[in-house]
């Protein structure tokens, strides 16, 4: 028998391998929320995004991860958190995760006082710099734009004919919807295998913040977690926020070219195995 045909014979009697989660140790989050700038940045204050900080420390400590969260910090500041959680042991640890909440441009996300390219702070976290972390998911959750375009809405065709369609219906009540700062997008990619990497918006778009709840990418995200964080496969829980946040539509914004617009996350998955958080059982 040949190699190649092993392979594919064991993955079709094995299609539901799964990353081991029975460490003694979650694992570690990251959360760096950027609100305020340097005002040489020209960049506004990102208002809101303390509601997705403190969604996301609560749904990450239900998860069992030991969550550190970090506000406003400066470019270097970032990178020694990051070069010390690379660094560090994750040998009884399920998985890691790092979450960056501020404003973005391109593969860029911004510091208090500088942008630092997404890809200088996951290199880090590769089999070669982090050998504890080889074979474990490693998830990487950007709340940031990645442009400046705007989603039109458009109508499905098996919509078509009844009497009003979901684009019809307002899905979010009329507050204030910001949009986080965002240029053009650059094709750079992660390296290494067992990385997962989840925006908020596709390449190219803008991303929407609501000063009275927090983004929405988050907001859903967070629910999501809440209903179905122990129980779903991870990349399916992703799609469904994925649904969540296109069926929205901005009714109110201080830009009025960003009314009736739309928007869509993704997530881009170097997963070799089916992820699932599973209670942790209790010490």
């Amino acid at each position: 028998m040949r190699e190649t045909d092993a392979f594919f014979l064991r993955y079709r009697f094995d299609p539901e391998e799964e990353y081991k989660m029975d460490h003694r140790r979650r694992g570690i989050a990251l959360i760096f929320n950027q609100k305020t700038f340097s005002w040489k940045l020209k960049l506004p204050d990102r208002l809101g995004t303390e509601f997705d900080r403190d969604k996301l420390i609560r749904r990450f400590n239900e998860l069992g991860f030991e969550v550190k969260c970090f506000n406003n910090l400066k470019a270097e500041e970032i990178q020694d958190e990051i070069d010390e959680a690379s660094t560090c042991s994750h040998a009884d640890a399920d998985c890691f995760v790092c979450v960056f909440l501020s404003h973005g441009e391109g593969n860029s996300i911004y510091a208090y006082d500088a942008k630092i390219e997404i890809q200088m702070l996951t290199e880090k976290f590769e089999g070669s710099k982090c050998p504890t972390l080889i074979g474990k998911p490693k998830i990487f959750i950007i709340q940031a734009a990645r442009g400046d375009k705007y989603y039109d809405s458009v109508t499905p065709l098996d919509a078509l004919g009844h009497e009003t369609s979901r684009m019809d219906i307002p899905v979010i009540p009329p507050h204030r919807v910001y949009h986080d700062m965002g240029r053009q997008e650059s094709n750079v990619m992660p390296a290494g295998a067992d990385f997962l990497m989840c925006y908020s918006v596709a390449e190219g778009y803008c991303s929407f913040r609501e000063i009275a709840y927090g983004s929405w990418y988050i907001q859903d995200l967070c629910e999501m977690l809440g209903k179905y964080g122990s129980s779903l496969e991870f990349t399916e829980l992703l799609t469904l926020v994925n649904r969540k946040v296109s069926q929205r539509r901005v009714d109110f914004c201080l830009d009025r070219n960003a009314i009736g617009k739309k928007q869509i996350p993704c997530f881009s998955s170097m997963l070799t195995k089916k992820l699932r958080f599973y209670p942790k059982a209790s010490n």
